[in-house]
């Protein structure tokens, strides 16, 4: 079964190796079968064990562990967690884009280059006053409208 550990922010990694280095030591870690650290989920790591009494008692006075989650995952769960979802799109020069995040939330901009090796892309924002180029990252903004390629 799968159980979802608390730690501190920012820790999740130091507190994982720190369980794993424990691992072999203690007789109850025998019943440890992995411990996963999932990018993106701040403050948990995942523990996979025989039954929660286990784990509690494994990860009693350790520092940076906060506690365990009443109810376990599934399988399908955790599989969910590590999937890798990867929806790279595919910017070039002449298409239209949205911001989604950052300060330029919700403005439109034209992309005037693209460098893949950085995942950056500079453009141009639209409805502005005097048009500044500037350099962000690719995935802080989606496609609204591809290039129109000329056709003859």
């Amino acid at each position: 079964m799968y159980f979802v550990v608390k730690v501190t922010s920012g820790q999740e990694r130091i507190a994982a190796n720190m369980l794993q280095n424990k691992i072999g030591k203690e007789e109850d870690s025998k019943q440890i079968y992995s411990i996963i650290v999932v990018a993106g989920m701040k403050g948990y790591i995942i523990v996979e064990a025989e039954d929660e009494s286990i784990i509690r008692g494994f990860i009693t006075r350790e520092r940076n562990i906060k506690g365990i989650l009443a109810k376990p995952l599934s399988e399908e769960d955790v599989e969910k967690l590590l999937s890798v979802k990867k929806s790279e799109q595919t910017v070039s020069k002449g298409d239209f884009v949205e911001f989604s995040t950052g300060p330029f939330k919700g403005y439109k901009a034209k992309v005037l280059k693209v460098d893949e090796t950085k995942a950056e892309m500079t453009v141009e924002l639209m409805d502005v006053v005097v048009p500044i180029p500037i350099t962000t990252k690719i995935n802080t903004a989606k496609i609204i409208q591809k290039m129109k390629e000329n056709v003859q």
